[in-house]
């Protein structure tokens, strides 16, 4: 059984339906409209069980850079947020712990886990909007137990803020050369780009 596919079919070199995890990174591919980070794709994967089949595509992984942006938004907006007065908000956060533990018991329920954090995200947007409410000891309960789920339990890492459009755009010019010199198979420009822009990281 496959467990991986790429745009909903089987990868085959005979078909040229195949790709590199450092061509995915680096946006050398065309497959994907952009690059994506390796924190983004691993979400996308933890996204899916572990024992389940995966489709790769533009249209998933994008998906899963927008989820994943709204999860690193919501920490950041949790650290830096105080406590209410009032404790009386309708989220449990003890319960909300117990039900993730949970799904990490479920041979590591990843899909399930991540659907229960992102519960605690609208509860964090809510709470930013004053929607919502929780009093200190919930406050720092849900702080810390979200960090340990994203960043120590599914090895998640915050992405360095966005390039500028403008670099964006120069760094696409690069890749589309590179792509170009390769099809032209002029392997040694292309090498030359491929490893200018990984040293530029």
């Amino acid at each position: 059984t496959n467990m991986l596919t790429l745009n909903a079919q089987k990868m085959s070199k005979s078909t040229g339906n195949t790709i590199l995890p450092m061509e995915l990174i680096t946006g050398d591919n065309t497959f994907f409209e952009k690059p994506f980070a390796p924190t983004v794709v691993r979400f996308f994967f933890l996204q899916a069980h572990y024992r389940s089949v995966v489709d790769l595509s533009n249209e998933a992984l994008v998906a899963s850079e927008k989820g994943y942006l709204r999860l690193m938004e919501a920490l950041e907006i949790l650290t830096g947020m105080d406590s209410t007065e009032s404790n009386k908000g309708s989220f449990d956060v003890q319960a909300w712990k117990e039900k993730c533990d949970q799904a990490l018991l479920d041979d590591f329920n990843s899909p399930i886990l991540i659907a229960h954090l992102f519960e605690a995200v609208k509860v964090i947007f809510a709470l930013k909007d004053g929607k919502e409410s929780l009093g200190k000891e919930d406050l720092a309960l849900l702080t810390t137990s979200l960090q340990t789920y994203v960043f120590d339990v599914l090895g998640l890492e915050e992405v360095a803020k966005q390039h500028s459009d403008k670099l964006d755009s120069t760094l696409q010019v690069l890749i589309d050369l590179r792509n170009q010199a390769r099809q032209a198979k002029n392997w040694e420009l292309s090498d030359e780009i491929r490893d200018k822009l990984l040293a530029e990281g």
